[in-house]
């Protein structure tokens, strides 16, 4: 029954009972109902996906019909029978999530975590309850939505810690100090390849319009403002187009700080104008190559365990940027710069 609502090209009378959802009655009720109609236990199931830094998640109406032997879980949009994997059952029965005196179009939205809590600290919390508003101080009496946050902000010194080696131990050139840091917290939520594609993307039509710009004699601040509209154009450009053409990678372009990018893109045209096109690219690949480093260590799930449950660990990662800051040695790659003058140097001797 469930697939005949779901089909493409679904019956008259199938059609005749589709009018009655798109007047506002629910699919899985209506599905209820037609099968209490037909002495079929049945009832309504309400539960969430489980995913890990999911906000503002909507609960997922589910029907269970008992076959007479057991219950048995079916997906009212798909047909599938069972229960879906990491799917928590919130509520059996169709009673309201919410009741709301006075007041108009309530919702239930749900944030949603993933911890690791040890037995030891499950229970000690649940013997000091009474007191945890005095006693707990930790990122784990935040609201969840807060902790999620946390959970992205505690990475960001593992990005700057390897900008720092790029750059002082190394001697890679990026365009900006922290810039890859930010891509890299963008390709957290766009998966690296998409966001590199986005990325070079928006820099490259960044770049050629930006060459229009130049030629107008404005202003820097002027200049940077209408770079900030471009790349918001383009965004939204890219995102229509992508939704049109069924690519939905692409609509993760919003997550790319458009600041950022526009100083960037401002950033990378003075230097083309200065110095040409060649040092454009090593400062544009540098920066990519840092911000994918800084992604492969951020999305990592073992240092994502340890930056969020042991937020103490920040101190050692600043006890080692003190550190990188007191060193005043050669870089790798002027190693391999005054090599041939060291080369030479062996020569003569």
């Amino acid at each position: 029954m469930i697939n005949q609502f779901n089909a493409k090209e679904p019956s008259q009378n199938t059609n005749m009972l589709l009018g009655m959802v798109e007047e506002g009655v629910k699919l899985p009720d209506l599905l209820v109902n037609l099968l209490h109609m037909g002495n079929i236990p049945a009832r309504i199931v309400r539960g969430l996906h489980l995913e890990d830094g999911r906000r503002r998640q909507p609960i997922v109406d589910m029907i269970e019909v008992y076959d007479g032997t057991e219950w048995q879980l079916f997906d009212p949009k798909t047909g599938k029978a069972g229960n879906p994997d990491a799917f928590f059952l919130w509520q059996r029965g169709a009673k309201s999530l919410l009741d709301v005196m006075g007041g108009v179009n309530s919702d239930v939205k749900f944030s949603i975590i993933s911890q690791n809590i040890p037995t030891r600290e499950l229970a000690l919390t649940q013997a000091t309850q009474d007191g945890a508003a005095l006693i707990d101080f930790s990122i784990y009496s935040l609201p969840l939505e807060i902790q999620n946050a946390f959970k992205i902000i505690l990475l960001i010194p593992i990005g700057v810690l390897v900008v720092l080696i790029m750059r002082i131990m190394v001697g890679l050139r990026t365009s900006g100090t922290f810039m890859p840091v930010l891509i890299a917290m963008a390709f957290l939520q766009t998966q690296l390849l998409p966001g590199l594609v986005i990325f070079i993307s928006l820099v490259s039509i960044g770049l050629w319009i930006r060459s229009f710009l130049s030629q107008q004699n404005m202003l820097l601040v002027a200049r940077l403002g209408a770079v900030i509209i471009v790349v918001i154009l383009i965004m939204a450009a890219m995102s229509i187009l992508s939704w049109k053409m069924g690519i939905t990678q692409a609509l993760t372009v919003t997550f790319f700080p458009m600041i950022i990018l526009a100083w960037t893109i401002e950033r990378m045209s003075i230097l083309w104008e200065e110095e040409g096109p060649k040092d454009v690219v090593k400062e544009g690949g540098g920066s990519l190559l840092v911000a994918t480093m800084s992604y492969l260590l951020m999305s990592n799930h073992i240092v994502e365990q340890l930056t969020f449950n042991f937020p103490e660990l920040m101190l050692t990662l600043l006890g080692i940027v003190l550190l990188l800051g007191q060193y005043t040695g050669y870089r790798l790659l002027e190693l391999k710069r005054f090599y041939p003058l060291v080369h030479s140097d062996n020569k003569q001797s």
